[in-house]
């Protein structure tokens, strides 16, 4: 028997595994008998100039699965169909952003990160101004459209409409969730109120708001998918988020962690809330007091405008 004809012999019983977001699984079967174990990934993209340039003819089966203003993302497959009996399933999460800007090139472009400690006379002073220049500039118009119900109202899995509507909430895929891989389970919940910017904007006596929409969250979020439990969702927020305007991870606790998930991107929605409990001070003591660690990428414009400067010594902190 050649070394290449096992796989095709191998005959499945059952899924023992699934993780990485689904990119990897690892099924329990036989080959001529003997029981055997088949471990399967995605494997890397080809990064030849040819087949590169010819990505977009190659990709078939392309499903459309929302777009907002200039964001789109699909299901598609790389690899044609096995047959008419059997469809080859989508293997591609597409995002596509167009037209794209110089902004966007920088954001996704390799770079390398570094590790900055934002204190409280830096926020106010310098990271601030900056949060509120990015919203005049209107770089949360899809995010609006999308809370006024403009568009992706397709992709709203649950709007709440809560006699406080300062608790009103919208529930939505994250762009990155296939949307049926359970085990890579991930949401957004975007709140409706806009006077919270982000985590900087959280006081004490938003404590218990916080504890009660977690409680809310979690429950809607078993009720939508039922084969998950409460005790496997982790709740999380960003600092720096992408936009500032308050919203909350939703996450399966088996998805295997990436960078924006780890330290210096990712802050646990619980330590949150406890923090702001047991916080010292009035009500208005909040996380702008704290100092917050994070990484940035050396092109992103709150290290060339704010922390580059401030280590040359250009600008003065506070």
């Amino acid at each position: 028997m050649s070394v290449n004809s096992l796989i095709t012999r191998f005959k499945f019983e059952k899924l023992l595994n699934q993780d990485q977001g689904g990119r990897r699984i690892i099924l329990q079967g036989t080959i001529s008998g003997k029981p055997a174990l088949l471990l399967a990934e995605r494997g890397a993209f080809d990064n030849n100039p040819t087949y590169l340039s010819a990505f977009g003819r190659l990709v078939v089966h392309v499903n459309n699965l929302g777009e907002n203003d200039i964001y789109r993302w699909y299901l598609a497959n790389s690899l044609p169909d096995n047959s008419a009996d059997l469809p080859t399933p989508p293997d591609l999460k597409i995002n596509l952003i167009w037209p794209s800007t110089e902004k966007h090139v920088k954001k996704y472009s390799f770079q390398q990160s570094r590790y900055v400690v934002e204190t409280p006379a830096i926020y106010a002073e310098h990271v601030r101004p900056y949060m509120q220049r990015c919203r005049e500039e209107g770089r949360l118009k899809w995010v609006f459209n999308i809370i006024d119900g403009k568009s992706e109202q397709e992709n709203v899995l649950f709007r709440s409409q809560e006699a406080d509507q300062k608790s009103d909430y919208l529930l939505l895929p994250d762009l990155n969730w296939d949307r049926k891989t359970i085990g890579s389970l991930h949401l957004l919940a975007l709140v409706v109120r806009r006077d919270i910017w982000s985590v900087r904007d959280l006081r004490k006596h938003d404590a218990p708001w916080l504890r009660q929409l977690r409680s809310t969250l979690a429950t809607k979020v078993t009720e939508l998918c039922p084969e998950v439990e409460e005790d496997m969702l982790k709740f999380y927020v960003h600092y720096q988020p992408t936009y500032y305007h308050f919203h909350i991870h939703i996450m399966h606790v088996n998805l295997d962690l990436t960078g924006t998930q780890a330290v210096g991107k990712a802050l646990g929605l619980d330590h949150i809330i406890s923090q702001l409990e047991t916080m010292a001070g009035e009500e208005e003591a909040g996380m702008q007091d704290v100092e917050l660690g994070y990484t940035v990428g050396e092109a992103s414009e709150l290290w060339t405008e704010i922390y580059l400067p401030l280590k040359e010594g250009r600008t003065k902190e506070g």
